[in-house]
């Protein structure tokens, strides 16, 4: 068996592979700009302003509270959007980059986020606010502008909370992403293009339980698992706005596009990111669990092709670059004795299959937990316990 033939995937993360001829590329919806391509993948990357070449959005002035846009005109649908609005924000970075000529230039982005305590903890998606070095402001729907620093971003998801100064704002209802269904409705809501604010849009549960990969634009993708997909618009700038019902409830994070499809945006559930919402509003920071491995998701597929000894599972397996090791030295898994080529079967009997790969059932644990796991090595199956570390 060749390790080298895998698709490589990070530590029970960024561990779905998918066919993007059947998907198309997609791009992560956040800060919006001008369009890169990169291995295939299309990104809508941050906006940039360059003197001499400066963008329109990069010129245009975020009119706050403006340019709502409703695609229907349901008395359900009005009064979802008019009891979550007020808690939705926009998001503006700025940042010094330096040029490919030498010196610097103001790189802008724009995205989304919403309020989750009323002395402004806003939730918003990670790659909105990647960047250490930026400045970001925050502007709500009523108006007001506030600067903003990043609390906590989280190692696993596409996450962030980020905090400004304010008091009395109105807070956002948090759902349960486990109760929605196929064709429910729904409502997308954010800055689309970092350019209008406060922008409605309207549509149906296409898919549930969907796996991804987005490009950042810079070299690197994420890979995210469990995702919603809806056919209400998502737009560049979208990113870290809400998803919600018609009861007006926070149900999903709004977080890619299909840059190739038409009507395919895909959200975080609320549910897989709430705990985490939770402690960082309690005073805390994320902090996840970590196995150590790298691995790829058996097949029935991969597993005849390859004459591998399960039909499912997560395959340990190296990476193609440098230091990607399959097992890192001194982890969770070194330590119990988990080898390169095994396949991992099982986590606390809770077996490990495509749509409930590794990466998902790790996550249901706390750094610290020590859990059974299950083993095929070269078609012998044996248990250890692994005392799981933190990312």
């Amino acid at each position: 068996m060749d390790l080298n033939q895998f698709d490589r995937a990070n530590l029970g993360l960024k561990v779905k592979r998918f066919d993007w001829k059947q998907l198309g590329m997609l791009v992560v919806a956040g800060a919006v700009g001008g369009v890169m391509t990169l291995s295939g993948w299309l990104w809508l990357g941050p906006e940039t302003t360059v003197p001499g070449n400066n963008t329109a959005a990069a010129d245009s002035t975020i009119q706050p509270g403006g340019g709502s846009t409703l695609v229907q005109n349901s008395p359900t649908v009005e009064s979802a959007v008019k009891q979550v609005l007020p808690a939705v924000v926009a998001i503006t970075s700025k940042d010094k980059v330096q040029s490919f000529f030498g010196g610097t230039y103001t790189q802008t982005g724009g995205g989304s986020g919403f309020v989750v305590r009323q002395d402004g903890l806003v939730v918003t998606n990670k790659h909105v606010v990647s960047s250490t070095t930026a400045t970001y402001t925050v502007t709500t729907s009523a108006g007001k502008t506030y600067s903003a620093s990043v609390v906590s971003r989280d190692p696993a998801a596409d996450l962030a909370l980020i905090k400004i100064n304010a008091s009395n704002l109105t807070v956002a209802s948090l759902g349960d992403s486990s109760k929605l269904s196929l064709g429910q409705d729904v409502i997308a809501i954010g800055n689309t293009l970092g350019e209008y604010q406060n922008t409605v849009t309207t549509g149906v549960i296409s898919g549930l339980n969907r796996s991804i990969t987005a490009g950042n634009g810079y070299g690197s993708s994420e890979s995210l698992t469990g995702m919603i997909q809806t056919d209400a618009a998502i737009n560049p700038g979208n990113s870290g706005g809400p998803l919600i019902n018609l009861s007006g409830e926070v149900v999903g994070i709004n977080t890619a596009i299909d840059a190739q499809g038409q009507s395919v945006g895909f959200a975080i559930p609320i549910n897989s990111v709430r705990s985490q919402i939770q402690i960082v509003a309690a005073g805390g920071t994320i902090s996840r669990p970590q196995l150590g491995v790298r691995y790829v998701p058996v097949t029935a597929d991969l597993a005849t092709a390859n004459k591998l000894s399960a039909k499912t599972g997560a395959l340990v397996v190296h990476g193609s670059g440098i230091g990607d090791v399959a097992v890192t030295a001194g982890g969770p898994a070194d330590l119990a004795g988990i080898k390169e080529g095994d396949i991992i079967v099982s986590i606390n009997g809770e077996k490990i299959i495509e749509t409930n790969d590794l990466g998902t059932v790790i996550q249901k644990y706390k750094p610290g937990d020590s859990v059974a796991v299950v083993l095929n090595r070269q078609g012998q199956v044996k248990t250890v316990s692994v005392r799981l570390g933190t990312m």
